[in-house]
């Protein structure tokens, strides 16, 4: 059925996912500009079915389309929720409405300007008679218009959610460049309303099912129908003079007093709502839960789960609350524990010794490698600190720092510090793609590079003020948008006064995940948990003064000046670990007397293979060495034994940790040694450090951890964790926050689900058998990849192997891919005889075995293995695809 007439009708019948029986008509009196009027709406609402079923309803939400969507954008939350109510949890009811010149509501003359729309969605709430508190939920345009009515109405609202919208402009801002388009002379009327242009170019940015396309075309079969598009779009406030800024403008300012709940959900690939748009929002409702979700865009709602977010999360922010007074909760924090000293601490105690503090063995000065003492490396960070307040930094602001680990980061990254600002480090490890995500992500306040990180910066569009590392050319300053360069920084803050040092729960940095099993997480760490996890390591490691430490792995470069001691970072592309040599770690351990080396185990594994091009001095220096870290994923026995052989006098650990607990575990070589003997499978890493605590969630048949967290030993299951330097959160990823503590609310302190899965010992010591993502659940039960790799490992000829599942969830079948050596040139089947000794060499029972020229790994640390990306590989390649490279 087309739809012609302007007056409000029901949605014809047969729409996907929609139920007919939720539709309804009601006049609403007119308001403001359309007083004297009776105005028919379309609204979805679940009220009478609820009532049907003899459910009362704790609650209502009302849910406002924007442009040019309609109702049937909230299917997803009108049928879940009724789902819900059924099973007799918190039950709401849910009211979607079609505005007024939009979706199968009346047309009419009047011009619709924001305080108008407010205005017609105020009269409605009042029709539908609604006695119970109401939360608000707004996408689009329709932000604005929700956000307005819960401004204006708190005595009624009991929280506010926003899917992909804004409520302010940045002054002198260009809008985004598809509403530029929208909004150009000539092009609105023919682009909104006499044709479905603007209609088709948003549906197409979501993969939507044909059907549902039709569904959301539905009510604008005609031009007169699309009046409302039209409309609009011209009255988007671009500036100062619009009609609706004043309306805008109020309910922005009005959102900072709001104390109720809310939630912001984004669909970060939206090319209208931008980062900085989300980025104002939370400015304006600093308590509020933020969930970015990755790969997702403009029309989030199609493309995301997101009802069941909402859903959950009224149950958990809202259910509680409603009929009591909004109280904002507060994040977890240690305050059970003295703050601990802060991290510029020892380098303020060590301002005027004129020891060396840094060496940089990639930076030559004079011939020689670059030196800066605790004297300059302390007045540096003094002037560098007043120098950003003086600049406008301020406690909180987001410093995105493109800057490789040397003298120059160290200094800048402890100014930021000492001042509350709050540092994003994001390096090149995650490639150019996951760095401008990454970066792009965290809305950095200002950028701070060097050439290559800036120009980046400018063609890909990254927000913030930026400064260059060194002085450059005007032009290429302009060229850049570069402010000022360092130099200039530490000049304007010469002889000023520091501000006051930050609390220690103030959030310090955001340290993104290495993204080798999704998109890049941006870790949030407060100042007293980085404090902490210098704490744990000087008291582990034993470090003092004068212990002298080697970092060719990136996180820990930084933490020299924090543990009082002496760092070298050697001559290496630190993004690429690989390029790290034996000789070159030598030459660092001799520049600083070190007896600590910390090496990625990529970086281990060149180490080694380059160990034949030593000097005799070289292998004395390397025989001072006391002891010898390596981190980031595991490190096979057989490597650690020959990197032993360079530092016969070290004792090899392996600590173990992630990006959100940088320290949990840590075990040695004789210890790992000691551990093979108990006929155990998977990696060992050791008992918890210090203060650190770990369970096991055991596997269900699914490989899903459901069960209660536990220190027995032999189960499998998911690693759980507790420590005092664990991460603060995920940044604006609520929903990856409430999954990583999930049925953890029992255990006293902060706990954290790992996505790892291992299992504890009798002796209470960690094994690793690989990632909750990869366990293979075939149907015998789960089964994890890691002992089957070790397994094959030990086969002569296999360099590398992956054991990863093809089939349906519960009954997966175990492939084996490998790695040669010597490599091969294809991928492809491995031979009959390859397989029948890959089989034989585990119990497991293997379906199939593969080979590559190469695994697929992670771009920082060049050594974890995409199992996802090979699963889904080898089902293609057993279904007879072409082999190609995975």
């Amino acid at each position: 059925m087309t739809v012609t007439e302007l007056s409000a009708t029901l949605p014809p019948p047969g729409l996907p996912g929609l139920d007919p029986a939720l539709s309804r008509l009601i006049e609403v009196d007119g308001t403001a500009a359309d007083a004297g009027s009776r105005r028919t709406w379309h609204v979805l609402d679940t009220g009478t079915a609820l009532a049907q079923r003899g459910i009362d309803p704790i609650g209502t939400v009302i849910a406002v389309h924007g442009n040019p969507t309609w109702s049937y954008l909230w299917r997803a939350l009108v049928n879940s929720s009724l789902v819900r109510a059924e099973a007799g949890e918190p039950a709401w009811r849910v009211v979607a409405v079609d505005q007024l010149e939009m979706g199968f509501s009346d047309r009419t003359e009047v011009r619709r300007s924001l305080a108008q729309r407010i205005a017609d969605l105020a009269g409605l709430v009042d029709a539908l008679g609604i006695r119970t508190p109401i939360v608000t939920i707004g996408h689009d345009w329709g932000g604005p218009v929700s956000l307005g009515w819960a401004v204006h109405n708190r005595e009624r609202l009991a929280g506010v959610i926003a899917l992909n919208t804004a409520v302010h402009h940045a002054e002198g801002a260009p809008l985004p460049f598809p509403l530029r388009v929208a909004t150009a002379r000539g092009v609105l009327a023919a682009g909104t309303t006499g044709t479905t242009a603007f209609l088709d170019t948003t549906l197409a940015l979501a993969d939507l099912d044909p059907g549902v396309r039709a569904a959301f075309r539905a009510p604008y079969s005609t031009a007169a129908r699309r009046r409302g598009i039209g409309g609009f779009v011209a009255d988007i406030p671009a500036t100062a003079a619009d009609e609706s800024t004043p309306a805008l403008r109020r309910l922005a300012d009005g959102l900072r007093d709001l104390e109720v709940p809310a939630l912001l959900l984004r669909g970060p690939k939206d090319p209208v709502f931008l980062e900085a748009h989300l980025d104002d929002l939370v400015r304006r409702l600093p308590h509020a839960d933020v969930h970015r979700y990755e790969g997702a865009g403009h029309l989030v709602a199609e493309e995301r789960p997101y009802a069941e977010a909402v859903l959950d999360w009224l149950a958990e922010k809202v259910a509680t609350d409603v009929g009591s007074p909004a109280v904002r909760t507060a994040d977890t924090v240690d305050t059970d524990d003295i703050a601990p000293a802060p991290l510029w601490e020892a380098l303020s105690a060590r301002r005027d010794d004129g020891e060396v503090a840094v060496i940089d063995m990639a930076t030559r000065s004079g011939g020689a490698p670059l030196r800066v003492s605790w004297r300059q490396l302390a007045a540096r960070v003094d002037e560098l600190a007043a120098g950003l307040d003086a600049l406008g930094v301020r406690a909180g602001d987001r410093v995105s720092l493109l800057v490789p680990p040397g003298p120059t980061l160290t200094a800048v990254l402890y100014a930021c510090l000492r001042i509350g600002a709050v540092v994003v480090v994001a390096d090149r490890g995650l490639g150019i793609r996951g760095l401008s995500r990454a970066v792009r992500g965290a809305v950095p306040d200002l950028v701070i590079g060097e050439v290559a990180g800036l120009a980046a910066a400018r063609a890909l569009g990254w927000p913030g003020r930026r400064l260059s590392v060194a002085a450059l050319p005007s032009a290429a300053m302009r060229a850049l948008g570069v402010e000022a360069s360092l130099a200039d920084i530490a000049r304007a803050g010469r002889g000023r006064v520091l501000p006051s040092p930050p609390p220690a729960d103030a959030d310090a940095a955001i340290l993104f995940t290495s993204g080798s099993t999704g998109p890049a997480k941006g870790v949030v760490y407060t100042h007293r948990q980085l404090s902490a996890l210098r704490d744990a390591l000087a008291a582990h490691f034993d470090v003092g003064p004068d212990t002298g430490l080697v970092t060719g792995f990136a996180p820990f470069a930084l933490l020299g000046p924090a543990l009082g001691t002496r760092s070298a970072t050697p001559d290496m592309d630190v993004s690429a670990p690989r390029t790290l040599t034996a000789a070159a770690v030598a030459a660092a351990v001799r520049a600083s007397d070190a007896r600590i080396v910390f090496l990625s185990p990529a970086a281990v594994r060149n180490v080694v293979a380059t160990a034949g091009a030593l000097s005799p001095d070289d292998r004395a220096a390397l025989g001072r060495v006391r002891t010898f870290l390596s981190t980031g994923a595991p490190v096979g026995t057989a490597l650690l034994r020959e990197a032993q052989r360079l530092m016969p006098n070290a004792t090899a650990h392996t600590p173990y940790g992630m990006t959100e607990c940088l320290l949990v575990a840590d075990v040695t070589l004789p210890e790992i040694e000691d551990a093979a003997a108990s006929g155990d499978r998977g990696v060992c890493v050791g008992a918890p450090i210090g203060r650190g605590r770990v369970r096991i969630a055991a596997l269900d048949a699914d490989g899903r951890a459901t069960g209660a967290p536990t220190t027995d030993a032999g189960i499998t299951g998911e690693v759980v964790l507790s420590a005092p330097h664990l991460k603060r959160g995920y940044f604006r990823l609520f929903l990856t926050d409430r999954e990583a503590t999930r049925d953890l609310r029992d255990l006293r302190g902060r706990w954290h689900r790992t996505g790892d899965v291992g299992h504890l010992d009798a002796a209470g010591r960690l094994w690793i058998e690989g990632r909750l993502p990869h366990v293979i659940t075939t149907a015998a039960g789960p089964v994890t990849p890691v002992g089957i790799e070790q397994d094959v490992e030990a086969v002569a000829g296999v360099a590398r192997a992956a054991a990863v599942g093809v089939g349906p969830v519960g009954r997966q079948v175990v492939v084996v891919v490998l790695e040669r050596e010597p490599g091969v040139r294809r991928a492809g089947v491995a031979s009959a005889g390859l397989t029948e000794v890959v089989r034989a060499a585990t119990d497991q029972r293997i379906a199939a075995v593969l080979v590559v020229p190469t695994l697929p790994t992670d771009i920082r640390h060049n050594s974890k293995i995409d199992r996802s990306r090979l699963a889904a590989w080898a089902a293609r390649v057993l279904a007879g695809a072409k082999p190609t490279a995975p």
